[in-house]
C-alpha cells in the first residue's frame, strides 16, 4: 500500500485579492484586473499535500496541473496586499513554470513547499530568490 496523502492546504485565493481588485475595478482602467480576480475567486483552487501540488483553474475550473516536489527546481515568492497574501512561481525541471496567485498564508505555504522540495531534491534550494 502507498503512503497516505496528507493535505496541508486546500482552498482558493485570498479574499483580499478579490476585494482589492473590485475596488480598482471602479475605474475603467482596472476592469481587466477585476475580471481576472473574479475568475480566480470562482474557479481557482489549490490542493497542497505532502506528496504534490495541484492547481485547478481556468474557465469554469477545467484546467488542472499536478506537480510532485521532486520536479521543482526553484521557488520565488512575492508578497501582495501588504503581505497578507502572495504569489509564487515554481520553476520545474523541464523549464516550465507554475504560477500560484493570491495564495493565503503564502509565507507558511512557501516554507512548507520549500521543505518538501529540499527533502526530494537536496541540491535544490528555493531560497535562491532572484
Amino acid at each position: 500500500m502507498g503512503i497516505r496523502e496528507e493535505v496541508y492546504y486546500q482552498g482558493g485565493p485570498h479574499i483580499g485579492d478579490l476585494i482589492l481588485n473590485v475596488l480598482i475595478g471602479l475605474t475603467i482602467v482596472g476592469l481587466p484586473l477585476t475580471v481576472g480576480a473574479v475568475v480566480r475567486a470562482l474557479w481557482l483552487r489549490y490542493y497542497i499535500t505532502n506528496r504534490r501540488i495541484s492547481v485547478t483553474g481556468g474557465w469554469m475550473g477545467r484546467d488542472r496541473t499536478d506537480v510532485i516536489y521532486s520536479e521543482i527546481v526553484k521557488i520565488v515568492k512575492v508578497p501582495r496586499g501588504i503581505g497578507l497574501w502572495g504569489d509564487m512561481v515554481l520553476t520545474l525541471r523541464d523549464g516550465s513554470r507554475l504560477e500560484l496567485r493570491a495564495v493565503p498564508k503564502f509565507r507558511e505555504v512557501y516554507e512548507y513547499i520549500n521543505e518538501k522540495v529540499a527533502a526530494k531534491n537536496p541540491r535544490v534550494s528555493g531560497t535562491s530568490e532572484s
